[in-house]
């Protein structure tokens, strides 16, 4: 269950960072919408109402070492950073070349934008290893946010995960939250969250 505290600071969150730096020009005048809007490459921004339900599965907490994977525009990992505060880490995965260079970008435009920016947690954007998922030389990871959605669970990506940690990740259109509380395979406990549209998870 979250708390009201946590639904607090996704709210405020929300209230800090602009969706508009974070998509394509003629994209920017629907940036209010609750819809996933595209941002070229086939990826889409995700409808924020979504990403406000994921960050409240996930409950990040200031200090916590967060993996974005499939992190497009940008825009959540920019969430987390505020989220995880300046004690915190993000660090963000996509795949295509052009949206970690663009999102980067917006990265750090909307940083220089924030009053203090002793507020934010480091962030970078990573282009993705091919033939892998995550990044496993940096685990592991206190949280896990999924932007794809995979057709099954990845054992590679609960493999990144702290013990204790969580992972929020859509498979097979379910939403789930995993939670590892220990090294064993069994040791994961998997809730189910509703449906939900995303667009496939792959380490080409």
């Amino acid at each position: 269950m979250t708390s009201d505290a946590t639904n607090d600071r996704i709210a405020e969150a929300f209230a800090q960072v602009p969706r508009e730096p974070f998509l394509p020009i003629a994209e920017r005048q629907n940036a209010s919408d609750n819809v996933p809007l595209p941002i070229g490459h086939g990826q889409t921004n995700s409808q924020p109402s979504t990403v406000a339900d994921m960050l409240r599965l996930l409950d990040p907490r200031p200090g916590d070492v967060v993996l974005d994977l499939g992190s497009g525009s940008g825009w959540t990992s920019m969430l987390l950073a505020v989220l995880v505060g300046p004690t915190g880490r993000v660090l963000g995965v996509e795949r295509h070349p052009e949206l970690v260079e663009s999102s980067q970008a917006a990265l750090e435009s909307v940083a220089a934008e924030f009053a203090d920016g002793e507020t934010l947690a480091e962030a970078a954007i990573h282009e993705a290893v091919p033939g892998a998922l995550g990044l496993p030389a940096e685990a592991p990871f206190d949280r896990i946010l999924v932007s794809a959605g995979a057709e099954s669970l990845p054992d590679e990506l609960v493999d990144q995960l702290a013990v204790g940690a969580t992972m929020v990740i859509p498979v097979a259109g379910e939403m789930l939250r995993v939670v590892r509380g220990g090294d064993s395979a069994d040791a994961l406990t998997i809730t189910r969250h509703g449906w939900y549209r995303f667009v496939p998870l792959v380490s080409e």
